[in-house]
């Protein structure tokens, strides 16, 4: 298997990866022993992240459709994860064809499903590019190929940046820094405020493993936000973020200690 530079791209099986630890909880198939070991020692100490990974997916999709509604016309999913049915392109190109979707990872697994998440609409375009979130000016130039960044674009860091240090701050806004007038930021980001123990041995455990992993209590993440318009419902426990009878449903089995929330650029 080859990058978009024409050299071979390794699959590193000896630690884990945070996309296959995440496909681990989806039920997914594209994961490997130390992975699934990984995810498993998670489970132990936190048994809510199956239930926060499948809430996390849902927000994703219901916080796309509310763009797509809004008339915006141009996404980039950032840290998108192996692909799990809808995808982003799914959702928004059912509410508008012609929207135009860019995928970017930085896991080799990703790029070898590239493909799937490649077939859109006749009328829309995907594209996928595999690079580090952490390469922004990279990235963007790559995003760059498809959207119009003249454009509002929906930008999507949905449980990415707990895996970032805090120079998240700095990179998020450089990203949306990049964006134009009426862009989305779309974020969610695991907590300790709600499950602080279980949350502090699942990072312990994130951290033995190799990948390192930052909680974030409600005004750190929010923090994200500053100097965009938040929309309502605001910052908020992921599941409650504009829930479909599903998500309430999910509410009522226990706490998802993440959080979520949509801002936009004025």
């Amino acid at each position: 298997m080859t990058g978009p530079d024409g050299e071979p791209v390794r699959i590193d099986t000896t630690r884990p990866h945070p996309a296959r630890v995440y496909d681990w909880w989806l039920g997914g198939k594209d994961n490997y022993q130390v992975d699934e070991e990984l995810a498993r020692r998670i489970l132990a100490v936190d048994p809510t992240v199956v239930r926060g990974a499948r809430a996390n997916r849902r927000f994703m999709q219901r916080a796309v459709r509310t763009a797509a509604e809004a008339g915006i016309r141009q996404f980039l999913d950032i840290g998108t994860g192996i692909p799990t049915e809808p995808n982003l392109h799914q959702v928004v190109q059912g509410v508008t064809p012609e929207a135009r979707v860019v995928y970017a990872d930085n896991d080799p697994i990703v790029l070898r499903h590239a493909q799937a998440l490649l077939r859109g609409t006749p009328q829309g375009v995907t594209h996928y590019v595999h690079a580090d979130a952490r390469d922004d000016a990279a990235l963007l130039a790559g995003a760059a190929g498809t959207l119009d960044l003249s454009r509002p674009v929906a930008l999507s860091l949905v449980a990415l940046t707990h895996y970032l240090d805090d120079d998240a701050y700095a990179l998020v806004k450089r990203y949306v820094a990049a964006l134009a007038p009426g862009s989305w930021l779309i974020l969610s980001q695991v907590t300790p405020d709600l499950n602080p123990e279980a949350i502090a041995q699942a990072a312990e455990q994130f951290r033995r493993g190799g990948t390192p992993f930052h909680p974030r209590s409600l005004p750190e993440f929010a923090r994200f936000f500053e100097g965009l318009e938040l929309l309502g419902p605001g910052v908020i426990p992921v599941s409650g973020w504009r829930p479909d009878p599903e998500d309430v449903a999910v509410q009522a089995e226990g706490i998802v200690p993440v959080y979520a929330g949509v801002g936009r650029k004025g």
